[in-house]
């Protein structure tokens, strides 16, 4: 037991101090339990020991209540508003990537059918956990690409529910292909019916009842019981612990309470997964990857093109080449769910040791260089595609004691027409690209940008500005740019639009010059209209 202790400390010391590294370099938390893990399997030589069976069930709950966020994401509303480009655009992608994989692991590396189509179905998967924060973060959502993206990345999370009931399936061995498609079907749809029958009562029930005793542990409590029992009975009939959860979140999805039941199991979420990619992590072997690290290299470039040329084809078709490019570099990497996928592919024998640690480490090669590419890609795109008006792309300006106007909509052209008749040299930054193009046409300059990054305020010459006017309304997007600016050049003078006295107080800390309050201006120039 002392020695156990022991391991964990170690574990969770090493985790943190690898993550704060990380995290330096834009790399996503993902590595580092993974890096943890390796180190600690092979400092201790426990890789591969038959006692990590509890480690890994702990692990496979954190995939089940991954799953289950991902149902809370995942209502019917929401599939509907954009069922075309999911469903389409996701499928299409899913099946090629995996079609043109499994022919190449088949045919070329002479892998058994199996095989070769679990590695097609896992590595035609490209990684939720890292893209989709990036594209929120940077704003990239709200791009045509960005859009496009996320609807492949939703098919993806939906598609690996019937590829793990699938894998299931293919572990009994009497049954036939096609004995094993058919039977995946009817037992998917059965346990739908169910769940969204009985089980969708009893989960509004159990909600209902524990929202107005008003006491946060029974309301916590439930949503664990809620996610733990569809998991247990989906498992009992057969399935993956995977497919209960994602339902019972997707039942949630529907009602008024899934906001909180996402940020009541956040933190749980986040501690369940770390320790699955732990366990991931004792299963990799230092030597091995370091013997074989061409040939990691060699087949993670290949698949990886393979993806970018398909999502490239795909995107292209109703989209000029600069947004297929970007989206086939942010969606090209092997995601996260591989690890599941080849994980359960181990554990019943459907693949060899040694072809399941070569696959893992593929993945984990994939997602170190994910962040550096999504973080890069306009620099990435800009080898096959150069646009004026990529943020990346801007030269550092010939100019001096400019005003910046940040933000593009209603305010922003009112600002922009104001300083054109004041006779003040300006320039507008935006991240919004059809802002970018109409600034464009009417003559401004305009470029698309985020002005929290460090390149773009360099090249804007922020630190020679005589002002900068923000105009974003999202108190969040404010925050973000003035704490961005202000690091960057502490006296820099900030204008910013606050629409209450609760979002000043919020920027209150910020060394903010000026401070106009939207509904107080108003009714001064009412009052002042009125008086005349």
């Amino acid at each position: 037991m002392d020695s156990i202790l022991i391991i964990i400390a170690i574990s969770l010391a090493l985790a943190s101090v690898i993550n704060i590294i990380l995290t330096k370099f834009s790399i996503s938390h993902i590595i580092g339990y993974i890096i943890t893990g390796t180190f600690v399997s092979t400092f201790f030589e426990f890789n591969g020991s038959g006692n990590l069976h509890y480690l890994d069930l702990i692990g496979e709950f954190g995939i089940v209540f991954l799953m289950f966020t991902i149902g809370l994401e995942m209502s019917f509303a929401k599939l509907g508003k954009m069922k075309d480009l999911i469903f389409f655009n996701g499928f299409i992608q899913v099946a090629a990537s995996a079609l043109v994989i499994f022919g190449v692991a088949f045919y070329l590396f002479n892998l058994e059918a199996i095989s070769a189509l679990i590695i097609a179905l896992a590595f035609s998967l490209s990684s939720t956990a890292i893209v989709l924060p990036y594209l929120k973060k940077s704003k990239d959502i709200v791009t045509p690409y960005g859009k496009k993206s996320v609807a492949i990345l939703v098919f993806q999370d939906l598609a690996v529910i019937p590829i793990l009931l699938l894998m299931g399936f293919l572990s009994y061995n009497e049954l036939s292909l096609t004995d094993v498609l058919l039977k995946t079907i009817l037992y998917a749809t059965l346990v739908i019916i169910f769940m969204f029958t009985i089980g969708k009562k009893v989960i509004t029930w159990l909600l209902h009842f524990s929202a107005n005793a008003r006491t946060e542990e029974l309301f916590l409590s439930s949503v664990f019981t809620i996610v733990i029992g569809a998991s247990l009975i989906a498992h009992e009939m057969g399935f993956t612990y995977s497919l209960g959860a994602f339902i019972a979140g997707m039942i949630i999805a529907e009602t008024k309470f899934h906001i909180k039941v996402e940020s009541d199991i956040a933190s749980y979420k986040d501690l369940l997964l770390g320790a699955f990619f732990f366990s991931i992590g004792t299963k990799i072997d230092v030597f091995y990857f370091a013997s074989n690290l061409h040939w990691v290299l060699g087949v993670l470039s290949l698949v990886m093109l393979i993806k970018a040329i398909i999502i490239y084809l795909l995107i292209r078709r109703k989209s000029d080449k600069s947004e297929s490019i970007k989206s086939a570099i942010a969606l090209c990497q092997v995601g996260e769910f591989s690890f599941a996928i080849f994980a359960m592919a181990l554990n019943q024998h459907l693949i060899s040791e040694t072809l399941g640690s070569f696959l893992i480490l593929i993945t984990v090669l994939s997602m170190i260089l994910t962040p550096f590419m999504v973080n890069n890609i306009y620099k990435l795109a800009s080898f096959f595609v150069v646009e004026f008006f990529e943020s990346d792309k801007i030269t550092r300006l010939n100019i001096t004691n400019h005003t910046i106007v940040c933000g593009f909509s209603i305010l922003g052209r009112i600002v922009a027409k104001e300083l054109t008749n004041s006779g003040v040299e300006f320039l507008i930054i935006s991240d919004n690209l059809q802002h970018v193009l109409l600034a464009r046409k009417r003559g401004y300059n305009a470029y698309f940008g985020h002005l929290d990054k460090v390149p773009v305020l360099t090249s804007l010459k922020v630190e020679q500005t005589s002002s900068i006017i923000i105009t974003v309304n999202s108190l969040k997007n404010k925050q973000i740019v003035c704490e961005a600016v202000l690091a960057y050049y502490p006296e820099a003078k900030l204008v910013v639009k606050v629409n209450s006295l609760e979002e000043k107080a919020a920027l209150s800390e910020l060394n903010i010059r000026s401070f106009v309050h939207a509904q107080h201006e108003t009714a001064m120039l009412l009052v002042k209209q009125s008086i005349n």
